[in-house]
């Protein structure tokens, strides 16, 4: 960042404290990011978040918030352990048209989500029974439930108290704290265990006693997908750049101890799909997925393509810390690691809503791509062509050179008594 607005050879000292004294609302940016999305969006839309959290890797032992986790890339045979920080990110979708379509998911919120430090064995029984408070506060589905509520307060200071809010996250988040403490207005869509307990509602009860809240016990989610009482049906949806036909199994109107009484929710059972590695190796199958939503009167379409959406905010995930650098800034005070990395994922938000609004398909102004990279029809643009062609502007403006012909006009030139002028490679490669 410092190269790049030319200040690597100036002190720095200014530029760190920008983030280190709090002098970045990085609230109000995410405020900007969240409008904008809000507005894209078509009238009868719903509007569909995604939350979920990542880790950012670390290695000094003295920065703020840092600790050590359980690596999610490691293998499922072995626990792997990395040093690093741990933030909350809730991301908007933002799709090309109303329904059956590929979506960008743009961040509206980025949280810093550090565990409480534990005091050391001569503490008190005070002291141990506040960092007992305070561990259960900084829970992740408790501050993801809190950051649900605060999206959902914020839309209704909007205007869109009317708009229904999907949330679609992964197991960790479908538990009795997230569905316990939904806001009016929020539906969630999460996964749950091949092996829950599922129950329908109870019948009618006369006479005096307690009412009861669970009736008859259910099979499995496993056992009903393998099961023939229960029949599929198709539903089409976006995934993987084009449209697919997936077999769901749809039971309505169900209770789980961990929803209470207070939600009747829905099971949805996705056969995997089949695929080839190549075109004349066998058949695979990926795995099953079990889902729940908190909303009965749902359709499945819509509940569908709100989850499968839902993978790009692993998208945003590897754009954030490989493409922008997120979290590699040297900074360890607690109020630096907290707003910079939020900062970034501020700037990243703006870029793609600029591209959407400027370029919402591939044109003749793009660089072209190597014939080993070919661009599939209805392909959207992605974080690196979006840099390139920011980039490619800037040269323009710098070479007086018509990148469109670029490759056609050196090529042209070889054939010249003057071989190609190395003035243009030499100012790219420097301003790269």
């Amino acid at each position: 960042m410092l190269t790049a607005s030319g200040r690597q050879f100036t002190d720095w000292s200014s530029a760190y404290r920008i983030f280190g004294k709090d002098r970045v609302d990085n609230e109000k940016l995410f405020d900007v990011a969240r409008t904008q999305v809000v507005q894209e969006l078509y009238s009868n839309q719903m509007m569909v978040a995604h939350l979920d959290d990542t880790l950012i890797k670390k290695t000094g032992k003295k920065i703020a918030g840092t600790a050590w986790r359980r690596d999610p890339l490691g293998p499922p045979f072995h626990t792997n352990f990395i040093w690093g920080q741990r933030f909350l990110q809730i991301s908007m979708a933002l799709p090309g048209q109303e329904s059956n379509c590929q979506s960008k998911a743009i961040p509206i919120d980025f949280y810093h989500c550090p565990t409480v430090k534990k005091p050391d064995r001569f503490a008190g029984a005070q002291q141990l029974e506040t960092f007992k408070q305070q561990q259960r506060i900084a829970k992740l589905s408790n501050q993801g439930s809190l950051r649900i509520q605060r999206l959902r307060n914020k839309l209704n200071a909007q205007g869109e108290e009317k708009r229904q809010l999907v949330v679609s996250v992964d197991g960790s988040y479908t538990n009795n704290t997230v569905l316990r403490s939904l806001s009016k207005g929020v539906t969630l869509i999460g996964r749950i265990r091949k092996d829950a307990k599922l129950y329908w509602p109870p019948k009618q009860q006369r006479g005096a006693g307690r009412k009861r809240v669970y009736g008859d016990q259910l099979p499995t989610p496993e056992q009903i997908r393998q099961s023939d009482e229960f029949p599929w049906v198709k539903v089409k949806a976006w995934a993987a750049s084009k449209s697919h036909d997936f077999s769901v199994k749809i039971i309505r109107d169900l209770r789980w101890r961990a929803a209470g009484k207070f939600h009747d929710l829905q099971l949805i059972i996705i056969r995997p799909l089949g695929y080839r590695l190549t075109k004349n190796s066998k058949i695979l199958y990926r795995q099953p997925a079990y889902l729940i939503c908190t909303d009965c009167k749902l359709t499945v379409d819509k509940l569908l393509q709100a989850y499968l959406w839902r993978w790009e905010i692993e998208v945003n995930f590897r754009d954030e810390k490989t493409l922008l650098g997120c979290g590699q800034a040297q900074v360890r005070t607690e109020k630096a690691v907290r707003n910079l990395p939020a900062f970034m994922t501020a700037m990243y938000s703006f870029v793609q809503l600029a591209a959407h609004r400027a370029c919402p398909t591939r044109d003749k102004s793009f660089l072209p791509r190597p014939k080993w990279y070919p661009a599939k029809p209805q392909q959207r643009m992605t974080s690196s062509e979006i840099i390139n062609l920011f980039r490619t502007q800037l040269w323009f403006k710098e070479t007086k050179t018509n990148f469109s012909g670029f490759m056609k006009k050196q090529h042209e030139m070889k054939s010249l008594k003057n071989y190609t002028n190395p003035l243009t490679a030499a100012i790219l490669y420097a301003r790269k």
